[in-house]
């Protein structure tokens, strides 16, 4: 037993063995007044206290030593102010050598609620274990209290609205009673449906700002703030509110709050603040106005700049040629130089128009089946002379992507991703690295899903400064290091229009001086397409690419077709593998070998595995880069196929089916490049109104080996269509604009001729008109395919052979 228990023990058996203990208690019995019995020490803690003491807290006297040690700090624990305001007014009673001291003050009861009490302390000359002790009497005043606060508000006397409210511990507001002015514009919420629904309003459309109060509210703390109510007559009124907590009701506060109309005052604030809000807005317009037509400014320098370098590269090359007819390689050296002048050219003009057509709202995207795998083969086939030339290491990734085939438009997705890649091989430096990632992720919406198309590089990177206007049109960064980089600073603002229409975004992560990495989230509706790979089940595959994520996700889809496959990151490792299989008499059914290797290359793998094991396994080579100037040396190596990176499924299966397919493991050697096609015996109708366009048309059409005709509006077309046999033409190229009748017209009218012919006719637009709504225009007017003006050769010849070689 501790000497303070032993006190305690000896105090209280003193005091009960004292001749008046019965006058004792019945005079405490009658006064009804808490007394107890403390030190002065820092717990101030409780040596004794009568049964009223614990009466007054609603604590048992044996729970509450139990719970609280007798220590009334710890019983003060979540009332902590006025703990501290108790024991300040301790402390400056003993610092002023007082006798005692007098407080009121509220004190926690047991299930929450608070009681205000009078506490009467007198310091005794009596010392326990080396502390004073002092006596205490405590009187309930609560209902004391009560009725002084309240009676100290006269409702009715106050300007204002008064309301008093019980805050529930969900932080509801009860309305329990309010004066007359308050009935008179809000109602009585008690007992009328409308009051009710008024109150409720007030408090849904106020919830924010009470919010804002809720923790001194529950706390019980004194609060101000201005709510903007509406009255029975429907007028909307500003309110100034002083709330104050006048007593506590099973653990809620009690609040009592006066509304005072402050309406004309705040209405006057808010017309400034709307005033202040509308100049800067003003201003801010303005600065963006002004910044606007800066950019504007600038671009037509760049523009008049950029369109005269390849004009008078154009103007000049044809000069020198007709300067030198007599000599074929100058002649020839010119034309070469006068069509990558046009391109560049085409390639500026088609900037400015697509986002001319933004600006007014006129882009409209075309639906129409898209492989992603041959568009993506596409693009990256396009950039390659660029990667190429300097000597950039570049990659791409394809990550679980489940739907190869979506319904999109074409030429705007392809316009999208070349932007990126070109974006990122235009302003990295020679021998960096450019990565494409594709990434397919599911939607909630049925039928579609969100495809990620990701380019980073390690180019010359953007300063913050910059990034927010990247996407602006017109814009460009102010740097030295790219004023030499040609530009319209309009692909991509073409970008971010581009995948906003398909319901995305593009976001971008740059540093400067270290890169950028750029980010298109699209979605697209996706096609279930059935491709068959039953024929690859439990066959076994070898892939062998120094690049440790082509390996892993090139196996991951060959597991997905039911294949086994295996993968090495090293030539000289797949060569052992390869002989280890043979000697087993485990043979893999193929090897799929990347070119581009570290130590020993593709080609010389090749040449080891043929070595090793003969011509009987297939092997195919893969690459990112452009192939065609490799296929010769690869095939006399010993490879059978050719894939392009990145590997999509599709692309997977065709090669390996083939293989199945062909009965044995032969060598196949890849088609070369499309070669151009003669159509000697085929005859083509050109609708063409435009002379200068018609005879390079003809001349054109006329290389390929086919007899053309020509008319030169939809009319004339149309009657030369009427007048011919049935089967006369095998070709009708159209173009969109003449007049007498256009184009679209003309093909509508040749389709409804009552002869069989035209409805398996061939009919492509040849135009300038090249915007998406242009192409679905031709599409509905029965044409089978757009060719662009001016008129690409290549695709040229890839439009005859599709149409002419199926006759």
């Amino acid at each position: 037993m501790t000497d303070l228990e032993k006190e305690m023990v000896k105090s209280d058996g003193n005091r009960r063995s004292c001749p008046s203990d019965y006058e004792y208690d019945t005079l405490m019995q009658l006064l009804g007044v808490s007394v107890s019995k403390h030190l002065l020490d820092e717990h101030f803690t409780v040596i004794w206290a009568n049964d009223f003491y614990y009466q007054t807290i609603g604590w048992e006297k044996e729970e509450y030593e139990e719970v609280f040690q007798n220590r009334p700090d710890l019983y003060y624990a979540q009332d902590p102010e006025e703990w501290e305001k108790l024991m300040e007014t301790v402390i400056a009673a003993l610092n002023n050598q007082e006798n005692g001291y007098k407080l009121a003050a509220p004190m926690r009861k047991k299930n929450g609620d608070r009681v205000w009490v009078q506490l009467s302390t007198a310091f005794a000359d009596e010392y326990v274990n080396g502390y004073q002790v002092a006596y205490t009497v405590m009187t309930n005043i609560d209902d004391i209290v009560k009725i002084q606060r309240e009676k100290s508000i006269a409702y009715e006397s106050l300007p204002g609205f008064v309301a008093k409210y019980r805050i529930g511990l969900d932080y509801s507001l009860e309305l329990l009673d309010s004066n007359s002015r308050f009935k008179m514009y809000f109602g009585e919420p008690s007992d009328n449906k409308e009051a009710i629904f008024l109150h409720m309003s007030n408090i849904r459309h106020n919830r924010e700002v009470l919010e804002a109060h809720k923790t001194d509210i529950m706390a019980g703390r004194p609060t101000q703030f201005v709510l903007q109510v509406d009255d029975f007559r429907g007028r909307n009124l500003w309110l100034q509110v002083s709330a104050t907590c006048i007593e506590w009701q099973e653990g809620c506060p009690i609040y009592l709050a006066i509304f005072i109309d402050i309406t004309d005052v705040t209405e006057l604030r808010e017309m400034q603040k709307k005033l202040t809000e509308q100049t800067k807005a003003l201003q801010n317009a303005l600065e963006a106005a002004e910044e606007a037509n800066r950019a504007k400014s600038d671009f037509l320098s760049r523009m008049s700049h950029d369109i005269r370098t390849p004009m008078n590269a154009i103007m000049g090359m044809t000069a020198i040629a007709s300067s030198h007819l007599d000599n074929p390689e100058r002649i020839e050296d010119c034309l070469g130089k006068i069509s990558v002048s046009s391109k560049l050219l085409l390639n500026l003009i088609n900037e400015v128009l697509d986002m001319s057509k933004i600006e007014s709202g006129h882009m409209v995207l075309a639906e129409e089946e898209v492989s992603l795998a041959e568009l993506v083969h596409g693009v990256v086939t396009m950039v390659q002379p660029q990667i190429s030339a300097k000597r950039l290491s570049f990659n791409a990734y394809i990550n679980d992507l489940s739907h190869e085939t979506v319904i999109s438009d074409m030429q705007r997705l392809q316009q999208l991703l070349l932007n990126l890649l070109s974006n990122a091989v235009k302003y990295t430096p020679e021998r960096g690295r450019i990565t494409l990632d594709i990434n397919e992720i599911s939607s909630q919406c049925s039928g579609t899903a969100c495809y990620e198309f990701i380019v980073s590089d390690m180019g010359i990177g953007m300063k913050p400064d910059f990034l927010h206007k990247l996407f602006e049109p017109f814009e460009r960064a102010n740097d030295e290091k790219i004023k030499m980089v040609q530009g319209t600073g309009l692909g991509l603002s073409i970008c971010k229009s581009i995948a906003e229409l398909m319901d995305g975004t593009i976001e971008v992560e740059s540093e400067y001086g270290k890169g950028s990495r750029f980010t298109a989230r699209i979605q697209l509706r996706i096609q279930d397409e059935p491709i068959g790979y039953g024929a690859l089940a439990d066959l076994s595959v070898l892939v062998v690419d120094d690049d440790e994520l082509i390996c892993q996700s090139t196996c991951t889809r060959l597991l997905e077709l039911g294949m086994k496959a295996d993968w090495t990151l090293e030539g000289e490792e797949a060569v052992k593998m390869v002989m280890d299989a043979h000697r087993k008499g485990e043979d893999y059914f193929a090897v799929i070998v990347d070119l581009k290797m570290p130590a020993m290359d593709g080609m010389e793998t090749t040449r080891k595995i043929r070595e090793a094991v003969g011509f009987d396994l297939p092997i195919i080579m893969i690459s990112a880069y452009d192939l065609s100037d490799q296929m010769d040396s690869a095939i006399s190596a010993g490879a059978n196929g050719f894939i392009t990176k990145p590997l999509f499924r599709s692309r997977l299966i065709y090669k390996l089916n083939q293989f199945v397919e062909s009965g044995v493991r032969q060598r196949i050697s890849e088609s070369k490049p499309l070669e151009r096609r003669l159509y000697a015996g085929k005859r083509v109708l050109l609708a063409e109104d435009n002379e200068l366009n018609r005879e390079i048309a003809v001349e054109l059409i006329s290389s390929t080996g086919a007899a053309v005709e020509s008319a030169k509006d939809g009319n004339i077309a149309l009657d030369m269509m009427a007048s011919s046999p049935e089967g006369y033409y095998d070709l009708i190229f159209m173009d969109m604009q003449m007049p007498v009748m256009d184009g679209c017209t003309a093909a509508k009218a040749i389709r409804e001729l009552p002869r069989k012919d035209v409805k398996r006719m061939p009919i492509i637009a040849m135009t300038a008109n090249a915007f998406a709504d242009d192409r679905q225009k031709t599409k509905e007017a029965g044409m089978n395919e757009h060719l662009a003006k001016p008129v690409d050769m290549e695709q040229l010849h890839q439009v005859l052979h599709k149409w002419l070689s199926k006759k």
